[in-house]
């Protein structure tokens, strides 16, 4: 939510056409799968149980499964799995895209280092199966971001 509203006050125009209601509910229903039956028992066991073993670790693929099926803010949401065998990345609508900046962010946020995002990008973005389209979009915000930033640290390059 921080990275959110960071994003909603500093880059206005990344939401130039949205419902402005729409967006504040979709933040606040963020990861709210993660409370279901299908996931809650499976992550609390994963991430603070006493061992992973491989029930655990079963449970847990399922769980993370669902999350990506149920949440489109995933990329894993909008591969297609072609009867060819193919896997073809399909475009994110820009609302999700945006969702799924701010759910990467938030670890920088944690980490109170709001930089932290563009090393991780860099780091990860070969594991990341995206549409050229949703790609292009999810840089650009991050270009956006750098720049803001930059500004606001009085950075110049």
């Amino acid at each position: 939510k921080k990275a959110f509203d960071w994003l909603y006050e500093e880059l206005p125009e990344l939401f130039e056409g949205f419902d402005s209601d729409y967006l504040g509910r979709l933040i606040i229903r963020h990861d709210e799968s993660k409370h279901s039956p299908e996931e809650f028992d499976a992550y609390c066991d994963y991430f603070y149980g006493d061992e992973k073993t491989d029930d655990v670790k079963q449970a847990f693929d399922y769980a993370w499964l669902h999350h990506q099926h149920n949440n489109p803010h995933h990329w894993q949401h909008w591969l297609l799995r072609e009867d060819d065998g193919g896997l073809k990345a399909l475009e994110m609508p820009k609302e999700y895209v945006i969702e799924m900046v701010c759910d990467h962010w938030a670890f920088s946020w944690k980490k109170y280092d709001l930089y932290e995002i563009f090393n991780w990008y860099e780091e990860n973005k070969s594991k990341m199966e995206l549409h050229e389209n949703t790609q292009e979009l999810y840089e650009s915000i991050l270009d956006k971001i750098k720049a803001r930033l930059d500004d606001i640290n009085g950075k110049q390059e």
